[in-house]
């Protein structure tokens, strides 16, 4: 998750190198565009406040630039400032927005540039709300609203193979990352996070369709296979990067979540001591660690802790498998 100081290095020190550019003329530009568009984008402008519905729409989905259509934010990270101009708390990836210095009005600010075709966007500010602090304040204008239905789940149960083999199977469930959330340190080594020293959880990051399955789907499947009740200890694996936790989105999210923990809890004599907690940031782990029971399916540990645990999974899962 980026935080001020991030931004402030960025815009001295150089940005994050873009996954593609585009380059254009002004008079190319000035065909593809509106004049609006173009003055915002290209002239660095500034639209009158309040002046765009994109304000109060909160539905789903991702904003992209007008000008090249590279995805710049999600939905979810979006809230309302009161300012007039559609806000958000951080970028869709960190190389998707560039920043710089600029001191137009008298006074120093971040401007926001789209990475790929350094589109004004708007300005980056340190009034948002936690756990970023950060305001990305966007022009309207300069983005475009794309309507997508995959959504992100994060949790940990555990050994993150385990929970990878299990959610892999599930229909609706598009992709499934091993890596680490909840730590205090970046980009945190697989030894580090075995240490217990970061803070990190081993979880796995679930991208899936809400219109095949949903996110309460899911987290009864996650706190059915496996138990929630042994507080940082899963089986024999012991220590805090083992501890049951659900990382949150949101607040409805959060509201779910509460909910289908006191639901579980009927089904479990001890109590439930799955940990809430918003998400920040998740670290990839390395490529090893990824699709692991599919890669090493006669490995001990495979054999003797994913196998039985996949097969009563299977059992009682049956109408939420893929086909194959």
């Amino acid at each position: 998750m980026l935080k001020w100081l991030d931004i402030i290095k960025f815009a001295t020190n150089g940005n994050p190198i873009p996954d593609r550019r585009l380059e254009k003329t002004e008079e190319e530009w000035k065909t593809l565009l509106t004049d609006e568009q173009f003055r915002i984008t290209r002239l660095k402008g500034t639209e009158r406040a309040f002046s765009s519905d994109l304000c109060s729409y909160f539905e789903p989905g991702r904003y992209a630039c007008i000008c090249c259509g590279t995805e710049l934010f999600d939905a979810d990270t979006k809230f309302e400032s009161g300012t007039g101009w559609p806000s958000f708390t951080q970028p869709i990836k960190e190389n998707a927005v560039a920043y710089h210095k600029e001191g137009s009005f008298g006074m120093v600010r971040i401007e926001a540039l789209c990475n790929t075709c350094d589109a004004h966007l708007g300005h980056v500010f340190q009034d948002g709300p936690m756990p970023s602090g950060l305001r990305y304040c966007m022009n309207a204008v300069s983005l475009k609203k794309m309507d997508v239905r995959e959504r992100k789940i994060d949790f940990g149960g555990g050994c993150f193979w385990c929970t990878e083999a299990i959610f892999q199977r599930l229909k609706g469930v598009l992709k499934v990352e091993n890596g680490f959330s909840g730590g205090k340190i970046a980009n945190p080594t697989y030894r580090e996070v075995c240490s217990g020293g970061t803070g990190h959880a081993e979880v796995v990051e679930v991208t899936y369709n809400p219109d095949e399955i949903s996110f309460e789907d899911l987290l009864r499947v996650h706190l059915s296979t496996h138990n929630p009740t042994t507080l940082n200890q899963h089986g024999a694996d012991q220590g805090s990067q083992y501890r049951s936790i659900i990382f949150y989105r949101n607040e409805n999210e959060k509201q779910a979540a509460t909910k289908i923990i006191d639901e579980v809890q009927k089904s479990y004599p001890d109590k439930v001591v799955t940990q809430l907690e918003m998400f920040e940031h998740f670290y990839k782990a390395d490529d090893y660690h990824q699709d692991y029971y599919n890669n090493n399916p006669d490995e001990g540990y495979c054999r003797a802790i994913i196998d039985p645990k996949l097969e009563k999974f299977m059992e009682q899962c049956k109408d939420k498998l893929k086909q194959e």
